[in-house]
């Protein structure tokens, strides 16, 4: 694979429409992507369906995982897609465009530094917290406090990943918007130092 630079490498078979992208972003084989916004660094694995998000910095977002996936009218006479997308079945009517329009405002935020886990759902107007880990096949139907793991249908909160703190004091020091060559110079501190000793250093 080629170094990733300030253009999104998008990987084949990818399906993406009125989405944007940040520097260094990857976006993986077969990935749908819809009204979609990814900060910088961030990227999402092969065949992740995601829709009507906005994603922050340094999101790490696994194979087949779904963000902001979209509903159905569940209060009419009919779920089905012929009430919204008419003229997909009659010459003579049109798309309930309201219905789009109220659709693309429901987003889904994932915040900085996020770990979205395979096969997990996000459901839409939910907010991930900067830090949070969402478990491999959890559904997130509530926001998750920031630097807090999640597992489970419906996902619920199983242990902090910092404790409260120590994931303040990294909020304040927004590594994340850090310069990329700052990045590389502090690269071997980001590997080597602990949480504490890093926070001596930078915060």
């Amino acid at each position: 694979m080629p170094r990733l630079g300030p253009d999104p490498f998008i990987h084949p078979d990818c399906d993406i429409t009125g989405s944007s992208f940040g520097d260094y972003v990857e976006i993986g084989n077969g990935s749908r992507l819809n009204n979609a916004v990814f900060g910088d660094y961030s990227y999402c694995d092969r065949y992740a369906d995601i829709a009507n998000a906005r994603i922050g910095k340094f999101a790490n977002i696994a194979a087949f995982s779904r963000i902001g996936p979209t509903d159905h009218p569940m209060a009419q006479a009919s779920l089905h897609h012929f009430l919204y997308r008419s003229d997909d079945y009659w010459e003579d009517a049109e798309r309930d465009e309201p219905f789009f329009d109220h659709r693309h405002a429901r987003l889904a935020h994932i915040g900085h530094d996020t770990w979205i886990g395979h096969n997990a759902v996000i459901k839409p107007e939910v907010a991930i917290g900067h830090g949070a880990v969402v478990a491999a096949g959890a559904v997130v139907t509530k926001d998750v406090a920031s630097y807090t793991i999640v597992a489970g249908l419906p996902a619920t909160p199983i242990r902090k990943r910092f404790e409260t703190p120590i994931a303040e004091r990294l909020m304040e020091v927004a590594w994340w918007d850090w310069p990329h060559q700052v990045l590389r110079e502090r690269l071997p501190d980001f590997r080597s130092l602990p949480i504490e000793a890093f926070l001596e250093k930078y915060a």
